[in-house]
């Protein structure tokens, strides 16, 4: 069975269980946040600007927000993402076509150099396991890879103003991993060459090549 085969058969849930908290931040009707989010793509469309990828992995797809502009952008690539087993999740993604499959990003289910983009958008904060992640990221990867992760001082600064999660000093639930720019830049720069970092508030946002 091909790579895009497994992915359009989507898996009934297993075992795994999503870590993190359920607010879907890419569709907020809130100004502020909507403000944050669109300079956030904004800065993901910039990093693909130097791409032109025919297959594509993005993991840690969610309700798949990112997927659907990345599908838009290169309609000619192949596409698979993945996530943790959720049945929510397995639904939408048959609802909106989406080609993707349940897997743990630490034991990815692809030969070596599989993809020439892979995407990690805000899902290695959540990983208990980052660098067996980014390993396996590069093991599939043969050219790009473009990940992002919440600014955490920055983060939980914005929560605590907000008055959220303050028993945890407003770490968002899920949160296992912190980086500041510098600290998430040379996490990637273990396993790839760095291009470009990006900071669309609270954010870091990384291009790296293999």
């Amino acid at each position: 069975m091909s790579t895009t085969e497994r992915a359009a058969a989507v898996t009934a849930p297993g075992g795994a269980t999503p870590t993190g908290n359920t607010y879907d931040k890419y569709a907020t009707t809130n100004p502020i946040e909507r403000r944050m989010m669109d300079g956030f793509m904004a800065s993901l469309d910039r990093m693909l600007d130097p791409v032109r990828p025919r297959r594509i992995l993005e993991i840690g797809v969610g309700e798949g927000h990112v997927m659907h502009r990345v599908r838009e952008r290169f309609p000619d690539a192949t596409l698979v993402g993945l996530d943790l087993p959720d049945a929510a999740l397995a639904d939408m993604w048959r609802a909106d076509g989406l080609p993707c499959m349940f897997a743990d990003a630490t034991r990815l289910p692809f030969a070596d150099r599989t993809f020439d983009l892979v995407m990690a958008i805000e899902v290695l904060e959540h990983v208990p396991q980052p660098d067996a992640a980014l390993r396996e990221l590069a093991r599939v990867c043969s050219a790009t890879l473009v990940a992002s992760v919440p600014f955490e001082p920055i983060w939980r600064a914005g929560n605590m103003a907000r008055r959220r999660y303050l028993g945890d000093w407003g770490n968002t639930p899920g949160h296992v991993n912190h980086w500041t720019r510098r600290s998430f830049a040379r996490f990637v720069g273990t396993r790839f060459t760095v291009r470009d970092v990006a900071s669309p508030l609270p954010w870091t946002m990384v291009r790296a090549t293999a």
